[in-house]
């Protein structure tokens, strides 16, 4: 086991870290959530990893994102996320997919290849079609709600969709995967209401954002993939 994994193979064990280093975990949206996601990941000894996002890292980044920084505007998402997870574990295989999730793209994923997918996409319908395809590959997927205008980690929450309340992403979510048949999906999602928006453009608001809820929601995910991986702890 590489040195930089020691401490925490002293608390998972040697099979679960080798269960990590075999796995290989698609997440797709690499921003606030996604971006921690795929830092304690990588931290964590996952062998492979897929990340997917079209977007470059912008200027209203850097108070949220861990790849956002000065030196990195402009840059895509992707490539700055793959330096980052090989400067962690220079022996992890990182695929990247510069591309927008979408029912028009979805046949670019092999679902099948992996052993488990994260949601940490923006669009409903990307939503949807994600969890759509994920389900019919067979594959574990844990699927984030919003997290915009939040200021309270602590109400962040791991559940079934159909046990969601509040959170409005959830409710579109629930009603379009119910017309659909689908039975179950693992989510985070937040039972605390929407803080006042102070930004509007064009009379839209703008969802705001902090640094301390998406970073943890991320890793509330990630700690859910990890020990479902290495099939420790409540699942």
């Amino acid at each position: 086991m590489p040195e930089q994994f020691a401490r925490t193979e002293l608390i998972l064990g040697q099979e679960a870290m080798d269960r990590l280093r075999r796995s290989r975990v698609a997440v797709f949206g690499i921003g606030g959530v996604g971006g921690y996601v795929v830092e304690a990941l990588a931290r964590s000894g996952v062998g492979s990893l897929d990340i997917i996002d079209h977007d470059k890292v912008s200027m209203t980044n850097i108070n949220r994102q861990i790849i956002a920084s000065t030196n990195t505007v402009g840059r895509d998402k992707v490539d700055v996320m793959k330096e980052r997870i090989l400067s962690i574990n220079p022996d992890a295989v990182v695929n990247v997919s510069k591309s927008f999730f979408l029912p028009e793209t979805a046949d670019l994923f092999d679902f099948g290849k992996y052993t488990y997918v994260v949601d940490a996409i923006d669009t409903v319908t990307a939503k949807i079609e994600l969890v759509l395809r994920v389900g019919d590959a067979g594959v574990p997927v844990i699927s984030c709600m919003g997290t915009g205008n939040k200021l309270e980690p602590a109400m962040l929450e791991i559940a079934d969709i159909y046990q969601t309340s509040v959170c409005p992403l959830a409710k579109v979510m629930r009603r379009e995967l119910r017309k659909r048949n689908v039975e179950k999906l693992k989510v985070l999602y937040s039972k605390e209401e929407p803080v006042k928006n102070y930004l509007s453009i064009q009379g839209r608001a703008v969802p705001g954002s902090v640094s301390f809820v998406p970073s943890v929601a991320g890793l509330i995910i990630a700690s859910e993939v990890i020990k479902e991986i290495a099939g420790i702890g409540k699942v």
